[in-house]
């Protein structure tokens, strides 16, 4: 039988924290919970891009197109990005941790869901998304960013992420809508 490696403090940082936001599995407050943080998906935040970059279109309204632009390239990137990590590390999610006391971090190419916890594609996505919105409407990044924010933590309390794999998406968020954007500025500079 293999030998277990010690945890580091960052694991049990992140399992204790794990437990503590945890509420109630199939209860009320848990598909609500779901629910808002399903926001974050990729099928909601690319319909949500692709919807403001119609609308700009169709109103001739050249800000509100670039920013659907943004938010869907920044929702591209993160999501390949994130893709690439997912395919390359194996880490048990906190439901099964919780409720089997297993828990697994290590290189590896699984596909079962269980084993895709690091990081968080709904924190990517939504803070890639969110975060391309407020580059062009600066004065909404308070409540724009904030929503992202509350999408990334909900996917605590519903066992689907560790408090690493929220930060981890998060950051990937981030640096792809910067890398996205930077890619748009240059072509609108191109194009003016």
């Amino acid at each position: 039988m293999a030998k277990s490696r010690k945890l580091t403090k960052a694991e049990k940082a992140d399992l204790k924290a794990a437990r503590a936001a945890a509420i109630e599995p199939d209860s009320r407050a848990e598909r609500v919970v779901a629910a808002f943080r399903g926001i974050g998906d990729q099928p909601p935040m690319t319909v949500a891009s692709a919807t403001v970059l119609a609308c700009g279109l169709g109103f001739r309204d050249r800000r509100m197109a670039r920013t659907g632009l943004r938010m869907l390239a920044a929702l591209g990137l993160a999501t390949l990005i994130k893709g690439a990590i997912k395919n390359n590390v194996d880490r048990t999610r906190p439901g099964e941790v919780i409720e089997n006391g297993r828990y697994r971090l290590k290189p590896g190419s699984s596909k079962a869901k269980a084993l895709r916890s690091m990081p968080s594609g709904h924190s990517a996505g939504a803070a890639a998304v969110f975060a391309a919105a407020a580059r062009e409407y600066p004065g909404a990044g308070v409540p724009l960013m904030g929503a992202a924010g509350a999408i990334a933590a909900a996917q605590l309390p519903t066992r689907s992420h560790f408090v690493s794999d929220v930060a981890a998406g998060f950051a990937i968020g981030l640096a792809a809508e910067w890398i996205a954007s930077a890619a748009i500025d240059r072509l609108d500079e191109a194009i003016a």
